[in-house]
């Protein structure tokens, strides 16, 4: 069974809750993509996972999607999404979008509805315009990379 057609199983759990196995898993896949596939040379543990909910998103191929949601007040003035990826094996299928409904949806479930603001790769603004975001401000390079701040009201 291909990636895109086993089930995704979805879990959001706080960082104390991540077992050794589940942190090793989602560390490397936020490696593998941001720091290898992108060539991108940065910190990725940022001190700030220990604050922060976790979404995974698992098959029996292992971790296929995930996301950081970060509080208010932690990265920026509203809560927000980051570290938004998927497995290579992955791409193409949708799993994408399914993951930021999902991370929107378990946001407002954990801290009531309200706007979020995330820092986007600036290529994928019009998958961000998808799911109610919006560009504000301008494009700012980061770890070498055009990002924007979009906020989704």
């Amino acid at each position: 069974m291909s990636p895109a057609e086993s089930p995704i199983t979805w879990r959001c759990l706080p960082f104390d809750a991540l077992h050794a196995r589940t942190l090793y898993a989602l560390l490397q896949l936020r490696t593998q993509v941001f720091v290898m596939e992108q060539g991108c040379l940065f910190q990725d543990m940022d001190g700030a996972d220990a604050q922060c909910f976790h979404l995974l998103g698992e098959s029996a191929q292992g971790l296929m999607a995930y996301a950081r949601l970060v509080p208010a007040g932690l990265k920026f003035a509203e809560a927000s999404i980051g570290r938004v990826i998927t497995d290579a094996r992955a791409r193409g299928t949708g799993l994408g979008h399914v993951l930021v409904r999902e991370a929107v949806q378990a946001l407002h479930g954990l801290w009531g509805v309200q706007p979020i603001r995330i820092g986007a790769q600036a290529r994928l603004q019009a998958f961000y315009r998808q799911h109610g975001f919006e560009p504000d401000g301008e494009i700012y390079l980061e770890d070498g990379i055009d990002h924007i701040e979009m906020v989704r009201q």
